[in-house]
């Protein structure tokens, strides 16, 4: 059997249509599927929307969230209750073409055990956002060994790859990166991102920040050890800059070094806080991880 697993939030206005082109596809594909809907406490009728497809197709199933825990948190929710031999995580805006999936499936046929689905053009976005996105990449892989640029949260995964995730306990998700560390054979297939079929991205920038920061720590000690280097570095300045000023005070030639004692303090205590901010959000992480709170609360279940 084949799931599909489909985080949705605020995508009311045009998820029914876009589960008539999935299934569409499905139906030409000779194997049982299923359907799993994550509602991530959309403020919107997307439950709505939802439990009326869940009465119109016995495929489907579909789970509520209590409240926005976030499409990692969504994510986790339906690999987490999906049954199926195989598993496609694929978003519900049509940006992730639905007849990529027989080639997934085929792929998954022939022996891969995760099916990526590799951007090869992206749909419209502004300079700022590319900028952002491949700046990000960049660094991830530099920090990570993971080469995710162009990857996407598109990818058919076999039972063994989902039970392995399932297997991984972390609280702060970044389910890109985490697959990527499964390994297990893989296969990619190239597309273009189509335009959103509902409008603009629910992500807002502050999101995707956050986002970005928990992927970075999750996966990397570098930056801490990139703070020690840091360290160093200044260690040494401050012993080349101290040799100077006793040479200079030893031959009489020292000079008031007002301004520059100014500077060397604001310079040391900028990077004092980002330290300290550095350290500070390894330390956050751990928190929220030794809490052992939910990755998620199912308000309402649907598997009608």
């Amino acid at each position: 059997m084949l799931s599909l697993v489909i985080p949705l939030y605020r995508e009311a206005s045009h998820f029914a249509e876009s589960l008539k082109e999935i299934i569409a596809v499905l139906k030409d594909i000779p194997i049982r599927y299923e359907l799993v809907l994550i509602d991530d406490g959309s403020p919107d009728n997307t439950w709505e929307v939802i439990e009326q497809q869940c009465a119109l197709f016995a495929e489907v199933k579909a789970a509520r969230l209590s409240r926005n825990f976030g499409k990692e948190a969504a994510l986790a929710a339906g690999l987490e209750h999906a049954r199926g031999d195989a598993v496609i995580v694929m978003d519900g805006d049509l940006q992730h073409p639905p007849t990529l999936i027989p080639e997934m499936v085929a792929s998954w046929r022939q022996g891969a055990d995760v099916v990526e689905a590799v951007k090869r053009a992206r749909a419209k976005e502004s300079i700022f956002t590319r900028i952002n996105s491949r700046a990000f990449y960049a660094i991830f892989s530099r920090l990570t060994g993971f080469d995710l640029r162009g990857a996407s949260d598109y990818k058919l995964m076999d039972r063994r790859v989902v039970e392995a995730w399932r297997a991984m306990g972390e609280r702060n998700l970044f389910f890109r990166g985490m697959n990527a560390w499964l390994g297990f054979e893989r296969a990619q297939i190239r597309y273009d991102v189509d335009e959103r079929a509902g409008g603009e991205s629910g992500w807002s920038t502050m999101q995707l920040m956050r986002l970005a920061v928990t992927a970075v720590a999750s996966f990397s000690s570098a930056p801490l050890y990139l703070l020690i280097g840091t360290g160093l570095g200044f260690a040494a300045f401050a012993v080349i800059l101290g040799a100077q000023t006793l040479f200079r005070k030893l031959s009489g030639t020292a000079v008031d070094g007002f301004t520059t004692i100014i500077l060397l303090l604001l310079i040391l205590g900028c990077a004092l806080m980002l330290g300290m901010g550095l350290i500070g959000v390894y330390v956050a992480r751990i928190y929220e991880e030794v809490k052992r709170r939910p990755r998620y609360v199912i308000a309402q279940w649907n598997a009608e």
